[in-house]
């Protein structure tokens, strides 16, 4: 996960930049699967921070949301242009829309095997599900890009926007950090504001409540429907009036969190839901209408009902080691600064300590809500 401004730029990138974007872009990418191979490739594409620096490389803006859609789209013309046994499917807006047809059309053209695009169609889908459902911080998706060589390594690119902020968040997907679509499935993120109170069902905090959502969905919704209501009835007045919160900074503090109308819940998917009987995730997130405001509720009745923990944190972490100096993302951390100062005196000085005291370094990762380390991707 990492920390990089985003925000929304309009318009197209001009035809000029675009082109030599291309023809520049077309060699790095020449020379990379040359030397390391496709995998190589599709491995670094996965990767949120290099493929910010092939932004860069090429010339785009570095706080732009257009990183990830031009580049996206030099990419996926590079990779036509050297004839590459990959697949490339999306883009933006619509582009994203079409990725299953565009996966069947190149996959035709490349000679893929059926079973290949299928696999493929259905990873996109689940993809998408899982960062505007699983992870539910404010980002609806409007980019989506599929890229995979014929030997199965692949990895997906999508971005969402906020539009309160206008600013956006990216997601990576690779076939080498994937062990589980419900748990910890990117291999990493890149966005600006780490957000309060945001659904994150991916979180290993979160796995008693994942299972009691599929529990959930197996049974009646009739029962879903009371215990929601139950909550939210006209003599109790909000959830949060129900769960006893009442002074006005928790009050304003859980509204983000517990705040939901039962009567926006898909009902008549959750009826579809229990008849369909899924066995696992994968088959929950195929089923279409199963959107975030259901989820989310199945998700408070596991917290509020069955007591299972929930995480209300973003996925999102700063990089950032000791804090800025104006403050942004926080205040420079200055007693921690010194504290490693004198770590590395000890590491430079006396080597075999060294791996230890590094060790140690790396094992420190957060200090009450802050992150201070970059978290590794492979």
């Amino acid at each position: 996960m990492s920390f990089i401004e985003l925000p929304l730029h309009g318009g197209r990138a001009p035809k000029w930049l675009f082109n030599r974007m291309v023809r520049i872009g077309t060699k790095i990418v020449d020379i990379i699967v040359d030397e390391y191979g496709e995998k190589e490739l599709i491995r670094r594409i996965g990767h949120p921070l290099w493929f910010h620096a092939l932004a860069l490389v090429l010339g785009y803006d570095w706080d732009s949301s257009g990183v990830t859609t031009v580049t996206t789209a030099v990419l996926k013309k590079c990779i036509k242009e050297l004839n590459l046994d990959i697949v490339v499917a999306g883009g933006k807006g619509k582009a994203a829309l079409n990725v299953p047809l565009e996966l069947e059309e190149e996959g035709d053209k490349l000679n893929f095997a059926t079973n290949t695009i299928e696999a493929l169609k259905k990873l996109s889908r689940i993809a998408a599900k899982v960062d505007t459902t699983l992870i539910q911080a404010g980002y609806p998706l409007y980019h989506q890009a599929v890229f995979c060589t014929r030997k199965g390594e692949w990895c997906i690119v999508q971005q969402g926007m906020n539009v309160n902020t206008k600013l956006a968040r990216r997601y990576h997907w690779t076939w080498a950090s994937l062990n589980t679509i419900e748990e910890n499935p990117h291999s990493g993120l890149l966005g600006y504001r780490v957000h309060e109170n945001v659904l994150n069902l991916v979180s290993p905090i979160s796995r008693n409540a994942r299972k009691t959502i599929l529990d959930l969905v197996r049974e009646n919704p009739r029962r879903i429907k009371r215990m929601l209501y139950e909550a939210c009835t006209p003599t109790r007045g909000t959830i949060l009036e129900w769960l006893g919160i009442k002074s006005q900074g928790k009050f304003k503090e859980a509204g983000e969190r517990y705040r939901l109308d039962p009567r926006k819940v898909n009902w008549k998917i959750l009826e579809r839901t229990y008849q369909l009987q899924p066995r696992d995730y994968e088959e929950l997130l195929m089923i279409r209408g199963l959107g975030p405001t259901t989820v989310r509720a199945l998700a408070l009745i596991a917290e509020i009902i069955y007591g299972d923990e929930v995480d209300w944190k973003d996925p999102l972490r700063y990089s950032y080691a000791f804090g800025g100096k104006d403050g942004i993302p926080y205040p420079v951390d200055v007693k921690l600064m010194d504290e490693i100062d004198e770590m590395l005196s000890k590491a430079v000085f006396d080597k075999k300590k060294r791996e230890q005291l590094l060790k140690k370094i790396k094992g420190i990762l957060r200090r009450g809500n802050k992150v201070y380390y970059l978290v590794k991707f492979y």
